[in-house]
């Protein structure tokens, strides 16, 4: 059974930074490609970070590129996404994903495992 499970949200102010965290079980991340979505009240789901299985492909929303760091931890299992100068338009709930395509893209019918997401909060 696949699990993805997301950590590290919360409240932060304008200017600060979160660590998030993709714990995977019944996968092998460094076999997928990994992608963080984020999801707005009221806005459609956006890929903000994406890591190819190779991890030779990253990418970033351009509202984000600068500001948030996609990373893998093999030996962990795990995927990270360091979010630094966050912005109050950064307020989302944050999900990881899993898909089997060699680079990442950006349909959401990409990917085949999700989490259940975790919440981010930026107060200006």
């Amino acid at each position: 059974q696949v699990q993805l499970v997301e950590s590290g949200g919360g409240l932060v102010q304008a200017g600060g930074s979160l660590r998030l965290s993709c714990a995977a079980s019944g996968i092998t991340v460094s076999r997928y490609s990994m992608v963080w979505f984020r999801q707005a009240p009221g806005k459609e789901r956006e890929l903000v970070g994406a890591i190819s299985w190779s991890g030779t492909t990253i990418r970033y929303a351009n509202s984000v590129k600068g500001r948030f760091t996609i990373s893998r931890d093999n030996a962990k299992n795990t995927v990270y996404l360091q979010m630094n100068s966050l912005k109050p338009e950064d307020t989302a709930v944050y999900l990881c994903a899993a898909g089997s395509s060699a680079v990442p893209s950006p349909p959401q019918s990409d990917y085949a495992y999700w989490g259940q997401g975790t919440q981010v909060i930026v107060s200006s």
